[in-house]
């Protein structure tokens, strides 16, 4: 079992190491519109919103029948699509144009749309079906979206790090309580809280070389921004996880690394933004272990070893 685990994490290195950085513009625009929407102004909020409720319509339209649908002008358009990065409204009727075409291919071929919404109709099957596609393009989008560059820094960073700190509040605890797993499996110095007055209290012995960890879907949890504050008064380099790259804990970090998770009836998307998190704390976990790559297998060995003796065997499970 051992040697399968060890076989995993040296192909996820090997397929690491092959990454380049891809421009998430290019890659996927309706992606960068729902992560920049909280930050846009109203205005531009309303065109957002027309965009991304159907891609494939706003496509089709003129700059002046999207500003008059959305109850605004030509201008605020314009300024929209540089928010976005692009130079103007033709870059994003082309883009919408060909992730709308992709996007069909990968739906229509069975005639029924899985990314769409659950509906009080829905059938179990149906259910099934839309949870599963929404929780596997959550993993998808995100890794289309990560900036690899940043992601390579951060892993450095963690991977220098005498103490690492991992907070988060809710649903965001189970992911830090993982991460922080993972990292005292290969002998990091590492910490997950999830009480506030824990946290704080940790944070305020950190000091520079450290790195404090902030985990937020939304990037508003007021708890974790208040802890990464604190963490990066007394000196340590501050990250931030979180879904929406202009969120205000992003203020308060030093990287940002954002996942690309969508919120859909009954919070399905809240289990699909988890997993999304714990894409990003996979990558930067094969990032911490290849740079530390004999002591992290020494390490697995020796773990394995103390807990072995503590599983029932198969053969003790049929008598």
């Amino acid at each position: 079992m051992l040697q399968g685990f060890k076989g995993k994490l040296l192909s996820t290195m090997a397929k690491t190491s092959k990454v380049s950085e891809a421009d998430p513009v290019t890659e996927d625009v309706v992606i960068r519109i729902r992560a920049l929407a909280p930050s846009l102004s109203p205005a531009e909020q309303r065109v957002a919103q027309l965009v991304l409720e159907d891609p494939s319509r706003a496509s089709a339209r003129t700059i002046t029948e999207l500003a008059r649908a959305a109850g605004t002008s030509e201008t605020t358009v314009i300024r929209f699509c540089k928010v976005l990065g692009l130079p103007g409204y033709p870059e994003l009727r082309l883009r919408l144009a060909a992730e709308s075409a992709r996007e069909s291919a990968r739906e229509g071929d069975r005639g029924r749309v899985v990314g769409s919404d659950i509906g009080p109709d829905d059938t179990m099957e149906q259910i099934v079906e839309k949870v599963a596609f929404n929780d596997a393009r959550a993993v998808e989008e995100t890794a289309r979206q990560l900036d690899i560059d940043t992601l390579d820094v951060v892993s450095e960073t963690l991977a220098r790090a005498p103490r690492i700190e991992i907070f988060g509040v809710g649903a965001s605890a189970f992911v830090a309580l993982d991460f922080q797993a993972k990292l005292h499996r290969i002998g990091r110095m590492s910490f997950a809280w999830a009480d506030t007055h824990a946290a704080l209290a940790s944070a305020a012995l950190l000091g520079k070389g450290d790195v404090a960890v902030g985990i937020s879907h939304t990037g508003t949890t007021g708890d974790t921004i208040e802890v990464l504050t604190e963490a990066r008064n007394r000196g340590a380099t501050t990250v931030a996880l979180t879904n929406f790259p202009r969120s205000p804990i992003a203020s308060v970090a030093d990287h940002v690394l954002t996942t690309a998770a969508r919120e859909t009836t009954f919070r399905s998307g809240a289990t699909a933004s988890r997993i999304a998190q714990l894409t990003v704390i996979d990558c930067l976990f094969v990032g911490i272990a290849r740079r530390h790559y004999r002591e992290t297998l020494d390490a697995l060995e020796v773990t394995y070893a103390a807990v072995s003796g503590r599983r029932v065997s198969a053969s003790r499970g049929r008598r």
